[in-house]
Parts: C-alpha cells; sequence; structure tokens
C-alpha cells in the first residue's frame, strides 16, 4: 500500500468502505450533487437488531491499497456505487459492460453493487433490477437515500454471514493463514503443521474476527478478539499482526470513550453509549462462536481482558503498536495513518507534547517517491494537525511549506492559487494578521524576519497570479507594518518596488475581497509620515470672528456650581476635551498644523495631503511636500474650507505615498497629541482689507492686550503739524459690509498730547454702506500731534543768563531780538555741535486705529470682525517757547504776553499770533514776541468739573483746572508756524509752557470796577470830551467775581493833570469842583453781585485832565491783594461850550 489516506481516524476501524464512481462522460457537478446525497447516508440502524452500521464513502480509492483489507477490514472496498448518464437505450448495453468492468476491479472484495442510471426512459428502465436504479434526470431521484439504505441493508446481509462464517469455521486446525500483500513470498515453503504456525493462523483470524465484529457494530466482541489475538500473536512474535491486533483495540477503545468521534467533524457520529449493554444480551448467543480455535464462550475470557482500554492505555498501546510497524518498510503507510490517529486522540484528550511526539515521528516516516500533490496534502494534513494540539507557529510551518511545494519547478503548471491560499492561512501561526489596526496595539508580535519573509512571498505569489493590486495591498502592509525591523537598504527596495506596481495599479482605501469570500482591508500609511500631533489653528487675528456682548452674556459666568445650567451648555467628557474653543468661519480658510516626521533614510514626497472631515460640508485644499531624509519634526499646515455652518470634527488626514492613496484616522492613532478635533463653524462674514496713503512701517506695534496688528503704517510730522491719512476699506470677501465702529488707542508714548490726536467722521464713510463685495469705501483720519512746546531747563537756563529785558521800551511794537548762545555754553567737539541743546530728538506715538465691522449671515448671528491698523508717528520738534513772561497793558482788562520762540528745525521758519505780524525765525534762530491779549476770567471754570470723583487729591485737580486754563489761553493767541521751503505748517501751543505767576497775570480781577463818566466807558487811550460850565455824572460801578462778600471800601478820587515831563499838578481847586463829596462809600457787596454809586463833576477851565482814584487803607481793603483794586485810568478833555450865533 503505497497511497496513505491523511484524514483516518480511529472510529473509521467500524466503517464499511463503499467507493462511489462515474461510469463514462458524467458531469463533475452532477456526479458530485449525487455523491452528496449518497455520502450523507453515513449510518444506518440495522432492522430487528439495536446495532448500527457506518459507512465510509469515497469517490476515489487506489485498487493496491484494497489488497491490504485481509490485514485492516476497513481498508477493504465492500460496496461499489456507479453513476452514469444513458440518454438512449442502445447505449445501455456498453453502459451496463462498463459497469461489470468496474466491478471486477474490486471484485474479490465487494459484498455488493449498484448502478444508478440516469436519463434512460422506457422498456428497459421500466424492467426491476435490484442492481441497478433508472431515474429521468439529476433531479427527479427522491428515492436515491432509500435505494442506499436498502443497499447498506444487503451489505451488512453479508458482512454478518461473513462474520459468522469465519467464526464458525468447521476446518479443524486448517484456519487459514492471513496475508498483507508482501508476506506471500516470506511463507513458501513454511512447515503448515507446526504449532508456531497454527498460533499465527488462529491469532490473525481472531483479529480479523474482531475487525468483522467491530463493523458490524458489536463493540464488546471486538475487543474480546483483539485481546485474544493479542495474546496468539505476541506468543509467536508475529510483530506486524501484533501491532494491527493492538490498533485495534485502541481503535474499539476510543470508540467506546468518545462517542463523538475523533476527526473533528460534529455531528458526525451518533453517541455508542448504548451499544455495549444492547450487546450484552447479544453477545454470548448460542452457537454464536465454535470451539475451532475460538471458544464459543467468552465470558470468563471477558473478564481476564479488562474489556476497554483507559485513554492512558490507548495512547501506550498506539506507541507499541506503531514502533511493531517500523519493523517493516513496507508498512509505512499503515505507521503513518496509525500516527494521525493518535494525534487526533491526544488532540482530544489535550495532551500537546505527546501529539507533537507522534507527528514528529510522521514526519520522519520514508514512503515511496511522492507526487507533488501527495507531498502538499501531507503537508497540509501534518499543519492542520499541529494546529489542532495548539502548535500554532509549526503548524504555519508545515503550511507554508505546503504552499512552497504548490509553486515547485518540477510542476509543469505551478499552482499559485493554492500557494497564495495557503500562504495566507499560515499568518495566524506566525501572529501575523493582515489588518494593521493589530500593529498599533502596544508591543510587536512575533519573529519579524519571519514575518517580513512571509509577506514577501505573498507578494511574490500575487505578483505571479497576475493580481497587481494584491501586491501592492500586502507591499504596503510590509512597509506600514514591519517599517522599524527593514533595514534601509530594505527600505529602498520595498519602496521601488511598491513604485513600480503602483505605476500599474494605484493603491486604494478599498476592501479586497478573494475568490473564497476573505477580505483584506485596506493599508493607510499612518507612518510615511508619522504624525506626532495634530493642532487646529484659530484664525488670523484679523478674521477672528467675536460674540457680541449682551446683558446676559456680561452678568453670567461660563463656569456654573450647578450640574446642570439650562443657560450655558456646559460639555462634558469626551466632548470637554474635545471641543475648540475658537471658532471658524463658512468659506474662510482654516488651517491645521500638523508635525510631522520621515522615518525614511531618503527624501519622502507626499502628495495630496488633505483633511479628513465630518459633520460640515468642507472642501480640502490637498497640498504636496517633499520632507527631507529622517527630518526630525516638521511643521506642515492642511487648509479647507467649510462650506455650511455648524460642529465640523477633523477625523484625520489624507496622504498619497509612493503611488498609495491612504485615509490616516486619528482614532488609530493612538500615540497622536492634539488640542481638539471638534470646532464650531459659523455663519460667513465679510472680509475688510485697508489701504493707506501712508508708506508700511517697519516698526510692529506691541499692543498691550496682545492683539495683533494686520498693517503698519508710518509718517513723520513736526509738532504742531496736522496730516490726513486716508484709509482705502475694501470688502475682499462674499458678503456684504453693514456695519462698522471705529475706535482709537495711543500705546507707548510717555509723552503728554495735547489735543486730539486722532478724530475723524465716520458719518461720511457710514454713507456708502452696504459695502458690497469687491467694493471700495474711503475713510479720512486727521492725525494732529501737539507735544508740549517748553524747552528743557539747560536752555531755559542759558536764555535767562542772558539778560534780555523789555522794561522802558514802547509797548506799542513787539519787542523782538535775536538771542545767541553763550559761548562757555557751545559743545567743545565740533562734530557734536548741532544746535543750542538737543533740539534734534525724535519723539515717537504710536497708536491703534481699531475697525470693528460685520455683516452677512454673520452678523445676525451677532458676530463682528475686529481689524487693526498701527499707527507710528515720528515726531520732530517745530519750535520751542524758551520763555515766558508777561508786561501790563494800558487798560487794565488786557496785557501783554512775551514769548521767547527758538526755532529747532533746519530750514527757516515763520511764526505768527493772532492780529500779530508774522515772525521770521531762520534756522537755530530765537526771538522773542509779544502779544496783547485780553485777560480771562478764570474763576468761571468750576472748581471740580466732575464733582472731584476721578481725581486722587487736590493736586490732580489743580494740574487740570491749569490744563483748562491753558487750552483756553491758546485758543485766543491761535499760534501758528510755516515752513515756506517745504510747504509744511502747524501749531504752536502754549498749554505747557505757562506758569502759576504767568496765569495769575493773565486773569482778570475778581473785583471788577467799571468807571463811567458822562455814560461812557473810561478805559486805556479813550478821552472823554465834556463842556465847561456843564456837572459830568461820575458813575463808579464794582461787580463782586469772586465767592465771598466783599466790602465795605471807601475810594477818593482826585483830579490832575500831566505836563507830559513827569510833573504832576494836583492844585485844581479852581479849575474843577465836585457837585457833592468827591468820596465815595461802597457797602458790602455779594458774590456775582454788582454796587453802582453816583457823582459829578464840573470843570470851569478847558484842558486834558487825569481822575486819580485811591483807596483808604482799612482792614477791609487790607485782607485783598492789591490786584483786585486795578481801576481803569480816566481821562477828560475839557472844552469851550459852543455858543450859538443868532442871526
Amino acid at each position: 500500500m503505497s497511497v496513505p489516506d491523511y484524514m483516518q481516524c480511529a472510529e473509521d476501524h467500524q466503517t464499511l468502505l463503499v467507493v462511489v464512481q462515474p461510469i463514462g462522460i458524467v458531469p463533475e457537478e452532477s456526479f458530485f450533487r449525487i455523491y452528496k446525497r449518497i455520502s450523507a447516508v453515513s449510518q444506518v440502524n440495522v432492522r430487528d437488531s439495536q446495532r448500527v452500521l457506518y459507512i465510509r464513502y469515497r469517490h476515489h480509492y487506489p485498487p493496491e491499497n484494497n489488497e491490504w483489507g485481509d490485514f485492516q477490514t476497513h481498508r477493504k472496498v465492500v460496496g461499489l456505487i456507479t453513476i452514469t448518464d444513458c440518454s438512449s437505450a442502445k447505449d445501455w448495453p456498453q453502459t451496463f459492460e462498463k459497469f461489470h468492468l468496474q466491478k471486477e476491479m474490486y471484485g474479490s472484495t465487494l459484498y455488493d453493487s449498484r448502478l444508478f442510471v440516469f436519463g434512460l426512459q422506457g422498456e428497459i428502465a421500466e424492467q426491476p433490477r435490484t442492481d441497478v436504479a433508472f431515474y429521468p434526470s439529476y433531479d427527479e431521484c427522491e428515492t436515491v437515500e432509500k435505494r442506499i439504505e436498502d443497499f447498506i441493508e444487503s451489505l451488512f446481509i453479508v458482512l454478518e454471514s461473513k462474520r459468522l462464517d469465519r467464526a464458525t469455521d468447521k476446518s479443524g486446525d486448517k484456519i487459514p493463514l492471513l496475508c498483507v500483500p508482501f508476506e506471500k513470498k516470506d511463507f513458501v515453503g513454511l512447515d503448515t503443521d507446526s504449532r508456531h504456525y497454527k498460533k499465527r493462523c488462529q491469532g490473525r483470524m481472531r483479529k480479523h474476527v474482531g475487525d468483522l465484529c467491530l463493523q458490524a457494530g458489536m463493540l464488546q466482541d471486538s475487543l474480546v478478539h483483539y485481546h485474544m489475538a493479542v495474546e496468539l500473536l505476541r506468543s509467536v512474535n508475529d510483530f506486524l499482526w501484533l501491532g494491527a491486533a493492538l490498533e485495534g483495540l485502541c481503535s474499539a477503545s476510543v470508540i467506546y470513550h468518545y462517542p463523538g468521534g475523533t476527526g473533528g467533524k460534529v455531528g458526525s457520529r451518533r453517541a455508542q453509549g448504548g451499544s455495549l449493554s444492547a450487546e450484552a444480551g447479544n453477545r454470548h448467543r448460542p452457537g454464536a462462536l465454535t470451539s475451532n480455535g475460538i471458544n464459543a464462550d467468552t465470558s470468563s475470557e471477558i473478564g481476564r481482558a479488562k474489556n476497554c482500554l483507559s485513554p492512558e492505555d490507548i495512547i501506550d498501546k498506539y506507541k507499541e503498536a506503531i514502533s511493531y510497524y517500523g519493523k517493516y518498510k513496507n508498512a509505512g503507510v499503515i505507521e503513518l495513518e496509525a500516527c494521525v490517529k493518535a494525534v487526533r486522540v491526544l488532540a482530544i484528550q489535550k495532551r500537546s507534547m505527546e501529539a507533537s511526539e507522534f507527528l514528529q515521528n510522521a514526519v520522519y516516516i520514508n514512503l515511496r517517491q511522492l507526487s507533488e500533490e501527495e507531498k502538499i496534502q501531507r503537508y497540509s494534513i501534518l499543519s492542520e494537525l499541529y494546529e489542532r494540539i495548539g502548535f500554532h507557529r509549526k503548524s504555519a510551518f508545515f503550511k507554508r511549506i505546503a504552499a512552497m511545494q504548490c509553486a515547485a519547478p518540477s510542476i509543469p503548471e505551478p499552482g499559485w492559487r493554492a500557494c497564495y491560499k495557503l500562504l495566507l492561512e499560515t499568518l495566524p501561526g506566525y501572529s501575523l494578521s493582515l489588518d494593521p489596526k493589530d500593529f498599533s496595539k502596544g508591543t510587536h508580535r512575533g519573529w519579524a524576519a519571519v514575518q517580513m519573509r512571509l509577506l514577501h512571498e505573498l507578494v511574490y505569489a500575487s505578483r505571479r497570479m497576475g493580481n497587481p493590486a494584491l501586491c501592492v495591498r500586502h507591499l504596503s502592509f510590509l512597509l506600514q507594518t514591519m517599517l522599524d525591523f527593514l533595514s534601509d537598504q530594505e527600505k529602498k527596495d520595498v519602496t521601488q518596488s511598491l513604485e513600480s506596481y503602483t505605476a500599474k495599479c494605484p493603491g486604494t482605501m478599498e476592501f479586497i475581497t478573494l475568490p473564497d469570500g476573505l477580505k483584506l482591508p485596506p493599508v493607510p500609511f499612518t507612518k510615511l509620515p508619522i504624525v506626532r500631533s495634530v493642532k487646529l489653528l484659530n484664525l488670523p487675528t484679523s478674521l477672528r470672528p467675536h460674540k457680541m456682548k449682551s446683558l446676559l452674556g456680561q452678568n453670567v459666568s461660563t463656569k456654573s456650581p450647578f450640574i446642570y445650567s439650562p443657560i450655558i451648555a456646559h460639555s462634558r467628557g469626551e466632548e470637554r476635551n474635545k471641543k475648540i474653543d475658537f471658532q471658524w468661519v463658512q468659506g474662510d480658510v482654516c488651517e491645521v498644523q500638523l508635525m510631522v516626521y520621515n522615518p525614511m533614510p531618503f527624501e519622502l514626497r507626499v502628495e495630496n495631503m488633505g483633511l479628513l472631515t465630518t459633520g460640515v460640508e468642507f472642501e480640502s485644499l490637498p497640498a504636496a511636500l517633499s520632507l527631507p531624509a529622517e527630518s526630525g519634526l516638521y511643521p506642515v499646515t492642511l487648509v479647507g474650507v467649510p462650506q455650511t455652518t455648524g460642529q465640523i470634527t477633523v477625523n484625520g488626514y489624507h496622504t498619497s505615498v509612493f503611488g498609495v492613496f491612504s485615509d490616516c484616522l486619528l482614532d488609530n492613532l493612538p500615540g497622536v497629541k492634539t488640542n481638539g478635533c471638534t470646532v464650531e463653524v459659523i455663519p460667513a462674514l465679510p472680509r475688510l482689507q485697508i489701504s493707506t496713503s501712508l508708506p508700511r512701517s517697519a516698526h510692529t506695534l506691541q499692543p498691550s492686550s496682545g492683539d495683533e496688528i494686520s498693517t503698519n503704517v508710518s509718517v513723520q510730522l513736526y509738532n504742531g503739524e496736522t496730516q490726513q491719512l486716508i484709509i482705502k476699506l475694501e470688502n475682499i470677501g462674499t458678503e456684504p459690509l453693514e456695519k462698522l465702529e471705529v475706535t482709537a488707542k495711543t500705546v507707548n508714548t510717555k509723552e503728554k498730547l495735547y489735543g486730539d490726536f486722532l478724530s475723524w467722521k465716520l458719518e461720511d464713510t457710514l454713507s456708502q454702506f452696504p459695502l458690497k463685495p469687491g467694493k471700495i469705501a474711503t475713510f479720512t483720519v486727521n492725525i494732529k500731534v501737539k507735544l508740549d512746546f517748553s524747552c528743557q531747563e539747560n536752555l531755559l537756563q542759558d536764555l535767562s543768563d542772558d539778560g534780555i529785558s523789555v522794561s522802558g521800551l514802547p509797548l506799542s511794537s513787539p519787542f523782538r531780538q535775536v538771542v545767541k548762545p553763550r559761548v562757555e555754553t557751545k559743545p567743545i567737539n565740533p562734530q557734536e555741535s548741532s544746535k543750542v541743546g538737543d533740539f534734534s530728538h525724535v519723539k515717537t506715538l504710536e497708536a491703534i486705529l481699531n475697525f470693528k465691522y460685520s455683516g452677512g449671515p454673520g452678523h445676525v448671528e451677532g458676530y463682528y470682525r475686529n481689524l487693526s491698523l498701527g499707527l507710528h508717528v515720528e515726531v520732530e520738534p517745530s519750535v520751542f517757547f524758551t520763555r515766558v513772561s508777561t508786561l501790563p497793558a494800558t487798560s487794565t482788562r488786557q496785557c501783554h504776553l512775551l514769548l521767547d520762540v527758538f526755532n529747532s528745525t533746519e530750514h527757516e521758519l515763520t511764526i505768527s499770533a493772532r492780529n500779530n505780524e508774522d515772525l521770521i525765525l531762520h534756522a537755530g534762530e530765537c526771538q522773542r514776541m509779544a502779544i496783547q491779549v485780553d485777560k480771562f476770567n478764570f474763576e468761571s471754570f468750576p472748581e471740580s468739573p466732575t464733582d472731584g470723583t476721578q481725581f486722587a487729591n487736590a493736586k490732580q485737580l489743580e494740574e487740570e483746572r491749569q490744563q483748562a486754563k491753558g487750552l483756553e489761553i491758546n485758543s485766543k493767541l491761535d499760534i501758528c508756524w510755516k515752513i515756506p521751503s517745504l510747504k509744511r505748517e502747524g501749531e504752536a501751543s502754549v498749554e505747557g509752557v505757562l506758569n502759576q505767576l504767568v496765569l495769575e497775570h493773565l486773569q482778570l480781577a475778581p473785583l471788577q470796577w467799571d468807571i463811567l463818566i458822562d455814560g461812557k466807558l473810561c478805559d486805556c487811550d479813550i478821552v472823554v470830551d465834556c463842556k465847561v460850565g456843564d456837572p459830568i455824572p461820575l458813575e463808579v460801578k464794582l461787580t463782586n467775581w469772586s465767592k465771598h462778600s466783599v466790602g465795605p471800601f471807601a475810594l477818593t478820587v482826585t483830579p490832575y493833570q500831566d505836563y507830559q515831563n513827569g510833573v504832576h499838578n494836583y492844585e485844581l481847586q479852581d479849575a474843577i469842583t465836585f457837585v457833592g463829596s468827591n468820596t465815595f462809600y461802597i457797602d458790602s457787596v455779594k458774590p456775582t453781585k454788582d454796587s453802582v454809586y453816583f457823582g459829578a463833576l464840573l470843570f470851569l477851565y478847558t484842558g486834558d485832565f487825569y481822575l486819580n482814584i485811591k483807596f483808604h487803607e482799612d482792614n477791609c481793603s487790607r485782607e485783598l491783594p492789591l490786584s483786585w483794586f486795578c481801576l481803569p485810568s480816566v481821562h477828560i478833555r475839557a472844552m469851550e461850550p459852543m455858543v450859538q450865533t443868532k442871526l
């Protein structure tokens, strides 16, 4: 016997072998359909008995194996079923002849046979026959199973007769010697009368009867016969048949202990537990066994043999039997099959180590030269058996050998599909899965070198199968999962192979379904490149949306002590970790930053890299990048545009590397750091772009609030100069710009500003709204720089030392004098000498213009945007007021303000004040100008403009009052400067120059004295004309602007004449007389009240007269300052009365 049956198991010893074969040309599909129905009748209950008959069907069985039927009866073909197509009666004789020829092949062992004819109808089909069944077609054969059951019953009858015949042999001592094929030549010439020969015959026959009993369903009887056969055969050292008797004993014991079978097919056999009790009543039937070498009464022998073997003894007897088989070279197949049967039993007993010893023995059993198909079958069965005992890697080893055998060079047409299929089955044994997700959890399992070899073989098999998609999938899997174990050269080789395959068939993210239904999952390249972190970026500062604050939003905190708040929705659990506190805007480009790393030893080109999102319609804008070899962490920014509003979740990214398209999900990348994956997309807002008439600034403003400035512009101005800044507002978005608010804030300056630095009229711009997309509106801002015009202390000292004075000069013309610096104050180093003092110092002013705008759907939802413009102003000094003083004027309500003006520019400059001539100053020149001004009534200023609530102390209050006084004085002076060569002009402010003494000189006295002569107000150079001889009314009016009541006062009016030579004549009793007293008494006057006192003068002579009014010194007048008693001068011209001539 040369063809082993690797599917053999111990329970096959109780089966009857039936061969089912086609005759002639029978469609394969039809044959196997009938064969399946036939093989379904695998066990039949014997009629009028509790025994069960088991049938083993084969559609192919080597005739040489049938020759071993006497050695083990389950190897004997006892039934033959043939299937044929016969469509006409004329073909019937030939068909029937073929049936007889087929029977002759197994004729010596057949118990019975059947012929199933399909397609023949008519007279022949209607003839009743027991060995032939006619059916119209393969679909109309309902009685096939019934025919098979009848056939099996006929087999049982023959089997039972043979069993009884063997057990009741009447030939005395002449028991035939049963032999295996290779023994026949060895027994030629032996003494058949020897005691040794007879025992050999008896032992073999006992063993043969045991086989027949086992097949006939008499398990207990077979155990008895096997025990007796073992004793007889052991005594004569008939080792081959002794091994067969031991194997039969093991098989019967296995059937008893494991009624479910050892073949691994669930439900293949019915329980046998009840068979022993059924056989107990039939075991000692009278005449069942005779005394011709076989005692009819076996009860005592049953007790001696201990009947069934224990599970441990079964394995020991198997080992013994196999050792006996090993003594015979021609029994290799028997030995191999015995090893397989023992392994199946040990697998059920979970004795893996002992089973591996049997399998190891089976590996080294030498058979004849096997064909390639037989080798594949052998290695496959070994693999299956190793799998059953839990030796997964060993199983995979033999499965891989079987796969390689499918594509052996000696095979004319290698079976690459079968090779590929077997290779796939080896993967679990090497801890290898084709799902890349299994390799992202924890440490690597299995031997990487073996796994890589196996994956390469899968790639090669796929290529020989002509399936490039499989090649790409397996190479991608190799590169993704084994990247850490590949050398630099291997990485280059694998990627080159992958690129060559993807040139024909690009890698996709689709499942690949194999013919057997297995689905290969996609392999995303999460390591090419490796992503370490994913960060969703906020929009640029100028594009970030802001929510308009409502009353509710200002008063309700975003944190709440309550578990649930109906006003504020708190995120919980995972959402809290993934929700981001900023928003994206519909229609705007949004960014996600990835920190990536290239692990390859060469430049990695990543194409078509973009974002994978859910929740909102999102237009991803793919990017292409090239990462240098082993680059380290490298930032990559992926962008896209959300098209709708709502919640958007970034699930991952997609790439195209080496021709393989990958969708990499963040959930499958546990090592990736992220600041969250979900962000809210709000409705679209307009986008504002600003451009100005000024050049961009190299200085970048850094506001304290941390906001970014989108645009910075700079301008250079002289102190006091005003310039217009024209800003173009362009709507570059897709939504109309409907709302605009502008605010300004001065930053990073220590300089004191006077007046409004930035001013504008927003109404002119808003009249152009709503601003459609692509349209431009203009916005004008006035930049006015007014810093302190006072000079430094060192220069003030220099100018005061020069001793400039204006005493004794006519007040009608301003005093002008060029002031030159003293020699000793000039710098020694000529390179450092420029101007007097440090007047070239440029001061800097910085401000931020903030544009708050909104429009479109975002405005409806209450969102707006901020755009900031940084303004950098360099202020060069224009003029300085180095010294200020006052001189009294001819009127008590006026005075002269004296200003020393210094031109600190490098150009000729003219300066002018209201009602004054222009004063020309050369570069570095200082001149004095006098300005006649009306005194100011500062008492009308409130003492505390804001009730004193915003000032910390009295000093701040006083500074505020002084600033208000300076502002009023400056507005009346209207001092301006011009630089004709540059065509630039500006204002000059004295607000920071005036000290307290000057302010007092410029202030009207709280007591206002008015003197009227003949109803005319006297002041300055006013001359009142009167006639000699007429009394002239004199009024003295006192108005109290102070905060307290004043008086009483007494004043005396004394007339005099001025001779213009320094001599005053007060002896005018004969020239002037008073009507009444020349002394006025004034009672107390309350605040804001006035009091008028009347008198009269009578001039007796013509001439120019003056009135000198003096106050009497008393307690009331001494308590008040002298400046409160400044009365205007009175000049009266007395003339002759007009004489009317009578006609």
